[in-house]
């Protein structure tokens, strides 16, 4: 009897071993760094005005960022709700054409900001938020008479959005929401004037309270063959 209590007692005495789950690694991802001061203005800007426009060619981090900071609002209970939406202008066809619901329809279409998202949050957070209506992406075609409260609001791609959609856009915003408004006018599929260039019209002849962080060519962080061929298109003026 002697040997076996000692022997309990030593198994009670070794220190107990904590494992950091990859899930729990997922939920608590370090703060984002800016990696230009282009984008660290990006991030002040997000962090002091409910309204941000974001400008700039491919491969800068405006999504990226803007994906990340809806990820960390949402696992930090700062907002109630996400809702990422974009024009579906480049196809040149209607949702309708497409199989599956709307949110089906429209998923590939905003796929480099729920990615982000999911790499963020891990995929089980990012489909829980899902189904729990914490992440909604919203058409276009089913926007009006919508009111956004309370939630971070991502336009992607808004370059293509006329100035009648964009309009219909930032009048659906309520109170307690962030907006992030993200495009490049230089990419604008339509034949007509864009959303985008209206609005920063209105933004700077109105001298409205709302940041434009403008990125450059020599923002380009993705790789190096992105910026060559960014800057090989600019030069050549396709």
């Amino acid at each position: 009897m002697k040997r076996r209590r000692a022997r309990l007692e030593l198994v009670e005495d070794r220190p107990i071993r904590v494992h950091r789950t990859r899930f729990e690694e997922e939920r608590n991802p370090p703060p984002i760094q800016p990696m230009t001061a282009r984008q660290a203005e990006y991030l002040e800007a997000l962090g002091s005005h409910p309204q941000v426009i974001v400008l700039g060619p491919a491969g800068t981090g405006k999504t990226y960022i803007a994906g990340t900071r809806a990820a960390d609002l949402l696992r930090q209970r700062r907002v109630a709700k996400v809702v990422i939406t974009r024009p579906n202008v480049p196809s040149g066809r209607s949702l309708g054409f497409f199989p599956g619901s709307l949110e089906e329809k429209i998923a590939p279409w905003v796929a480099p900001l729920t990615e982000t998202m999911k790499e963020r949050m891990g995929d089980g957070a990012f489909e829980i938020a899902v189904k729990a209506g914490e992440i909604e992406v919203v058409p276009f075609e089913v926007m009006r008479g919508r009111t956004f409260k309370n939630c971070l609001v991502i336009l992607d791609e808004a370059q293509n959005t006329t100035p009648a959609e964009i309009k219909m856009f930032l009048t659906r915003i309520g109170d307690d929401t962030q907006v992030i408004i993200n495009g490049d006018v230089s990419q604008t599929d339509l034949r007509e004037t864009s959303g985008l260039r209206t609005v920063i019209h209105l933004v700077k002849s109105r001298m409205m309270p709302i940041p434009i962080v403008e990125f450059g060519l020599d923002d380009i962080v993705r790789s190096g063959i992105c910026a060559e061929w960014v800057r090989a298109f600019e030069e050549a003026r396709v």
